[in-house]
């Protein structure tokens, strides 16, 4: 017997009161999304569950899309079937057989959603498990760690039996929380912040500074990677690559040697702020660590964030890198953040940065060129590139077709 539908269970979402539809209809919108080349599907969702019929689509490739979907606790495979206890007995033992080998050990978990249905939980699950056991060899019970756990769920509208659960990504649905500008180099911590940005319901735009020629095509391309490696999470993203040559040119020319990468900071704050208030995002997301490096420490920050009121949300701020490379090596950027080509902000980086720069000095330092018209520039000239799965896949395929 094939598996008809996959049956979603809600995390977070279902801590919420009465605004809890708004967060179940943006996580239908995302599935719906995530899972659009699955043309047969058809969708339900209501205040306790999300269901998926299959209608003939492979289920174990619509769960490997499902589970980078923020705003899922768990999901199962189920098979569907009347409410109705003989009916229910033998998808349960149909099931089971699908799964089971010799010397595996199995229990039931019923749970009676409705209450009509004239059996209680502990009565269902005894009865299923006694079918069971008669109707197949070398299977026994074992309540604490079975190997198959066949879970019933007896609703109003049908009896939905799993064996197989499937762990969800966890958080809030990708959008329901706003959305926000991702500062994006090509390092290991930037992506990290994004991906657990998006988890926290944030709809992400990404703002990386390009300086050719001191940085090359490839460094770009890593960065375009990184992004497009984020869409598995969180739909298409939108990525802004901002040209920052002529204005690090100027800040090298004018500014303090170990000041210049506050000052750089600084001036990355303000264009990627000018490009959250066009795109109407209401914040600023940064991959910093609280004491990582020079420009990272808290006098740092302090004096970097004073060119803008926006908030600027710090995923990161209290992880020590191995954290971070653990969360990088599963999601899968680490290997692409470790391509050997520097951003702008490592080639210009001074021997001896300042770690507790004053926020007079280097205000002065930037008195000395006119900054707000090579912003304004920086802005305005600035690229913008739409990615999503769907290209991921095109230009893959492209690059297989040429091989």
């Amino acid at each position: 017997m094939q598996y008809d539908h996959i049956l979603i269970r809600y995390g977070e979402i279902s801590l919420k009161g009465k605004n809890r539809k708004q967060f179940v209809d943006r996580l239908k919108r995302n599935v719906k999304h995530m899972l659009k080349d699955f043309q047969s599907l058809e969708y339900r969702a209501n205040r306790d569950r999300f269901f998926i019929k299959l209608n003939g689509e492979d289920g174990i490739h619509v769960a490997e899309k499902i589970q980078h979907i923020f705003g899922i606790q768990s999901f199962s495979l189920a098979l569907k079937t009347e409410t109705d206890l003989d009916a229910i007995k033998q998808t349960a033992l149909e099931a089971v057989k699908q799964l089971y080998k010799p010397g595996d050990t199995f229990k039931v978990s019923a749970k009676r959603a409705d209450k009509t249905f004239p059996l209680t939980s502990d009565e269902l699950n005894y009865e299923l498990g006694r079918h069971i056991l008669i109707h197949t060899n070398d299977l026994t019970v074992n309540v604490h760690q079975p190997t198959i756990n066949v879970r019933v769920e007896v609703r109003s509208d049908a009896t939905y039996i799993m064996c197989k659960d499937y762990k969800g990504a966890g958080g809030l649905p990708v959008g329901s929380s706003g959305k926000a500008m991702l500062m994006i180099s090509g390092g290991i911590d930037s992506p990290v912040a994004g991906y657990l940005s998006m988890k926290r319901g944030l709809k992400l735009e990404a703002v990386h500074f390009f300086s050719p020629p001191y940085t090359n095509e490839r460094a770009k391309q890593k960065v375009i990677d990184l992004v497009s490696k984020l869409t598995e999470y969180g739909g298409e993203i939108t990525l802004h690559i901002v040209p920052f040559t002529t204005i690090q040119e100027t800040i090298q020319k004018y500014i303090l040697k170990n000041y210049t990468m506050t000052s750089t900071r600084r001036l990355m704050l303000q264009i990627a702020d000018k490009l959250r208030a066009k795109n109407d995002a209401l914040a600023i997301i940064t991959g910093e660590s609280l004491g990582q490096v020079a420009s990272q420490t808290l006098e740092s920050m302090y004096t970097i964030n004073e060119v803008t009121s926006t908030p600027i949300l710090r995923p990161l701020i209290a992880m020590d890198k191995t954290e971070i490379i653990e969360i990088a090596e599963k999601i899968d950027t680490l290997d692409i953040s470790n391509r050997p080509y520097e951003d702008c902000c490592t080639i210009f980086t001074p021997a001896s940065p300042k770690t507790k720069p004053k926020v007079e000095k280097v205000q002065k330092y930037e008195s000395y060129a006119d900054f707000e018209p090579l912003i304004q520039e920086a802005v305005e000239k600035t690229v913008t590139i739409k990615l999503s799965q769907n290209k991921k896949a095109q230009i893959e395929k492209e690059m297989e077709d040429l091989l």
